[in-house]
């Protein structure tokens, strides 16, 4: 039962500081892609670092999720949105001062940390401070914040990377979050605080279980290609898998006993959760590794300023929020078969953006791009957007709670997972970087298994759409 320690007020109480704790979560983690290629050429790294610097974020901020929404529950939403903000901050700081590649990796890991502490908090507010009415135009307005987070991350990150005020380059970037974070903290103490009086606990064991499992699957998979892989990468896969393996088990332990688990493994003997869980995976897994690789190509192939590789991005943002916008009317009219139209139209954009790069005048004249990136950003709203809700509609009311935060952190999972294997198909086609031919054809190949991804997520999708209108068919002949 949801306790509300202040009275619920007419207005839209604490909303303005609950977006700007959204924004600065997505706005980071869009804004590193842009500043990439600046930061690997400082720290002379390899994709495998610069990589890790955004698949950190996103393993952090995925394996966490759910246990910063449990201790929000537990201990108070405005208490622990105050110390997401806190943590947050003092996370950027240390991003923006690391005078090491490994330092920026860890403290870009313990930022995901603190994103997963505030930004459940953020969905939970909003749920439980609003009435219906309210609600409805309180998430609308997230909406548009976490897509103009998105913009802004891109050509607003850009920009302060290319002004290098008062010579701090990149750093900006993160230590721009300190006055943010500043105003957060002491503006959400007018928030009303909630908890539920019932919350569940924590599942610790499950938690370290899960992280120790995921990073033993994914540091070998981003540097192996780096490093030629040597012999220690086969033992660190197999350990990430006896460390998943326990995991599960042990939540089947928890669930038997009735006990609180991180996931109920429940949730997956309904088929269509599990499909629907793969193609979420598949979809954002493409995601991140465009985002990367074509930064890469931009600056450190074709040359443009971060400033100018920002602005080119913006186009497929802007396509995203009209998109995000469209969507709910696609699928009231189509239903699931508007999920499968949306992601043809992704694979068309990505396809017509590898035709311009690699046989077409974009390598010269990149504004040629930018109907590529248009369709690319239409088609990943059209697809992305309405998939989370129509999953969530596939499982019975009681595990919706669950479900969704499984679905959260297969999203940030699956970004850091395209990076991995797109690294595979990247590193060993850029023989030798500052030519433009050998990072049109690395681009190529990791754009390679973005297309298979997208494939088998239609695929996936295709088999749900058939299987369910068979259901129907025979529930109207029972």
């Amino acid at each position: 039962m949801e306790h509300i320690l202040s009275c619920r007020s007419r207005g839209l109480p604490g909303l303005p500081v609950l977006l700007l704790g959204g924004f600065v979560t997505v706005f980071d983690l869009f804004v590193v892609n842009v500043a990439a290629p600046v930061i690997q050429q400082q720290f002379a790294a390899s994709f495998a670092a610069i990589g890790m610097i955004i698949a950190g974020y996103e393993l952090a901020f995925g394996m966490l999720l759910i246990g910063g929404g449990r201790l929000g529950d537990r201990f108070g939403r405005r208490r622990l949105f105050r110390l997401g903000m806190l943590a947050f901050t003092l996370t950027s700081a240390l991003c923006g001062l690391a005078t090491s590649l490994t330092m920026l990796i860890v403290a870009r890991f313990l930022q995901g940390a603190a994103a997963a502490l505030l930004f459940p908090q953020i969905y939970a507010l909003l749920r439980v401070l609003y009435d219906e009415q309210q609600r409805r135009r309180a998430f609308a307005w997230l909406g548009m914040t976490l897509g103009l987070a998105a913009i802004v991350g891109q050509v607003f990150g850009g920009m302060i990377v290319e002004a290098d005020i008062f010579g701090s380059g990149w750093r900006t970037i993160f230590l721009i979050n300190l006055p943010i974070g500043v105003v957060a903290i002491v503006v959400a103490r007018r928030i009303p605080e909630s908890r539920l009086e019932h919350a569940q606990r924590l599942d610790g064991i499950g938690l370290l279980l899960a992280a120790a499992g995921l990073l033993m699957l994914f540091l070998p998979l981003l540097e192996g290609p780096s490093r030629h892989w040597p012999w220690w990468i086969a033992p660190m896969l197999v350990a990430g898998i006896v460390l998943l393996w326990a995991f599960w088990h042990w939540q089947r332990h928890l669930t038997r006993r009735a006990q609180d688990a991180v996931l109920d493994p429940a949730l997956f003997r309904q088929g269509a959760f599990t499909r629907g869980v793969a193609v979420v995976l598949a979809i954002y897994s493409t995601a991140s590794s465009f985002f990367l690789c074509f930064a890469l190509l931009l600056q450190s192939g074709i040359g443009l300023s971060p400033f100018q590789a920002g602005t080119l991005f913006a186009p497929a943002s802007v396509a995203f929020i009209i998109g995000s916008l469209l969507a709910p009317l696609g699928v009231r009219r189509w239903g699931d078969a508007a999920l499968a139209g949306g992601v043809l139209i992704y694979a068309g954009g990505l396809g017509m953006l590898l035709v311009q790069i690699c046989w077409g005048e974009g390598g010269a004249q990149p504004l040629w791009l930018v109907p590529g990136l248009v369709v690319l950003g239409f088609g990943q709203a059209l697809s992305m957007t309405p998939l989370l809700n129509r999953l969530l509609g596939w499982v019975p009311a009681p595990q919706a709670g669950m479900a969704a935060g499984v679905i959260a952190t297969v999203q940030q999972i699956g970004g850091a997972l395209g990076i991995a294997i797109s690294g595979m198909l990247f590193v060993p086609l850029l023989a030798e970087a500052g030519h433009l031919e050998r990072y049109v054809q690395a681009f190529a190949g990791a754009m390679a298994y973005n297309l298979l991804a997208l494939l088998f997520a239609l695929l996936m999708l295709i088999g749900l759409i058939r299987r369910r209108r068979g259901k129907e068919v025979e529930h109207y002949r029972g």
